[in-house]
């Protein structure tokens, strides 16, 4: 004969997964009903942001910015028409700032210079140079129409890397192609740069000395 404890032991083993079905479908009917009845939950507002600081849009248009043409003060020919070109293209994509022509009405007005175009030996063997670096470097400032004021300086610096081969004149092809892409390079960065201080409202300020 079985005893009272050893029968409600048995009772427990076979209602315990019952028990969890039912338990499932349970849960499972509480939510369609809530669904069909109209009930939903959402997550309201923004969203949490870095740091904690509640999430802000700019309701200012983006500034004007003209861009003048560089002057080139390197030994490199050539390369102002080149460089301000890149300039405008990477200003333009990211630097949230409206580039418009010098002869057009504009906010800000950009100028700089072409400092230094160097062409330093990376690695080289017992009888020749194996890779070389194009390094250009270039000071610009914005300055404000209206007041004349100097509200950004930066200097920058960009290169481009290259091998060397038997040809003479395909190194000097590589090396214009590395000189091209330093600039490239230069005006994405300065662009990058240009985007936070607009962002931070840095132009307000008066111009730092440059880094």
């Amino acid at each position: 004969m079985l005893s009272v404890e050893g029968k409600e032991g048995r009772s427990q083993e076979r209602e315990g997964p019952c028990f969890i079905i039912l338990s499932t479908l349970v849960s499972a009917l509480i939510a369609v009903t809530l669904t069909a009845c109209g009930y939903q939950f959402r997550v309201g507002g923004a969203g949490p942001t870095i740091g904690g600081a509640p999430a802000t849009t700019s309701t200012e248009p983006p500034p004007r910015l003209a861009i003048k043409t560089l002057v080139n003060n390197s030994f490199e020919p050539n390369l102002e028409a080149r460089y301000t070109n890149y300039f405008r293209d990477e200003f333009s994509n990211g630097s949230g700032a409206h580039v418009v022509s010098e002869s057009e009405a504009a906010d800000l007005v950009l100028s700089g210079q072409i400092l230094s175009v160097s062409v330093p030996t990376l690695s080289f063997s017992q009888t020749a140079t194996l890779e070389s670096r194009a390094e250009v470097v270039v000071l610009v400032r914005v300055e404000e129409v209206r007041s004349g004021r100097v509200v950004w300086t930066q200097l920058a610096k960009g290169g481009s890397e290259f091998f060397i081969t038997s040809d003479l004149q395909f190194n000097r092809t590589l090396q214009n192609r590395a000189v091209e892409q330093a600039g490239r390079i230069l005006a994405a960065d300065l662009a990058s740069r240009f985007l936070l201080q607009v962002e931070t409202g840095a132009l307000k300020q008066p111009a730092s000395s440059p880094q």
